[in-house]
């Protein structure tokens, strides 16, 4: 999958390249938002700490607490993905302003020799040479197809334990001890589930950045006739790659167990299986 003029990551080549992309803006008013959301339950934990209430309202306060805080890193974290994809489609704008405006600047008797396609070494590691921009890695057409599934998924979550948490704090309130119990564990759960793929929707924007400048870069290049020097895969991205595998597969795992202990009825049971979870 490649990233095409006129999709979500790429504005069509027609747009004016000193134009600002509102994605940018929207990120910073969501980071904004967040850090609001955040100090509000900070000041309830505070609260929460000081009171001398019951033990129904203590949980009814510190489940809802714990819902607007994860709402407000939801609401920054989606934030950051609007800036990264502001910055990914502001990539492309130079871009094509770069491929209007180079040609026009070299000399017109240059002629184009011929490409000797293959590997080198340049002093940012080794590249490969060819005639036209390589086509996506896999992980950038992953990257580029599950960006916006991700952020979508992971915010519906977010939202969907924020609602959970008032209901908790409710059943905590009204002293229904079994639904209270099972929200408790199903709650965090889902929250957790919905900051993980939020962050796995910043991870493979970031990765759709990265297959911008590499595209970009060679149909710059292509542009004014040059071989197109590609930079070759570093060791650190195939660590990235690994580490947040590694990271889903926990944050899979922790919803399937956070779903098991909201069947369980033993509150000291229920209380080992959260500290751990």
């Amino acid at each position: 999958m490649a990233i095409s003029p006129g999709s979500a990551l790429r504005p069509p080549t027609s747009a004016d390249y000193k134009s600002k992309a509102p994605q940018l803006s929207l990120g910073r008013a969501l980071v904004v938002i967040g850090l609001g959301v955040a100090m509000v339950a900070l000041v309830s934990s505070i609260v929460q700490a000081a009171r001398d209430g019951s033990a129904a309202s203590i949980a009814a306060q510190a489940a809802w607490t714990f819902g607007i805080a994860t709402a407000a890193l939801g609401a920054i974290k989606t934030g950051i993905a609007s800036i990264l994809l502001g910055i990914v489609r502001s990539i492309w704008l130079r871009v094509e302003s770069l491929k209007v405006s180079l040609p026009r600047l070299m000399p017109s008797n240059v002629e184009s020799g011929e490409v000797r396609e293959g590997s080198i070494d340049t002093p940012y590691g080794p590249a490969s040479v060819t005639g036209v921009p390589p086509p996506p890695l896999p992980i950038h057409r992953m990257a580029i197809m599950l960006w916006a599934p991700m952020l979508v998924m992971g915010a519906m979550l977010v939202v969907i334990g924020l609602v959970l948490s008032f209901v908790e704090a409710g059943a905590a309130s009204s002293d229904n001890e079994s639904n209270f119990q099972t929200l408790r564990a199903l709650v965090p759960g889902i929250e957790f589930f919905g900051e993980a793929l939020l962050l796995a929707g910043i991870s493979f924007l970031l990765g759709s950045i990265l297959a911008s400048l590499r595209l970009g870069g060679g149909e710059v290049q292509e542009s004014v006739g040059a071989a197109v020097k590609t930079l070759k895969i570093p060791a650190t991205a195939k660590l990235f790659l690994g580490l947040m595998a590694m990271g889903m597969m926990v944050s899979m795992l922790q919803i399937v167990l956070y779903i098991y202990v909201a069947t369980l009825d033993d509150v000291s049971t229920i209380d080992t299986w959260l500290a751990w979870l």
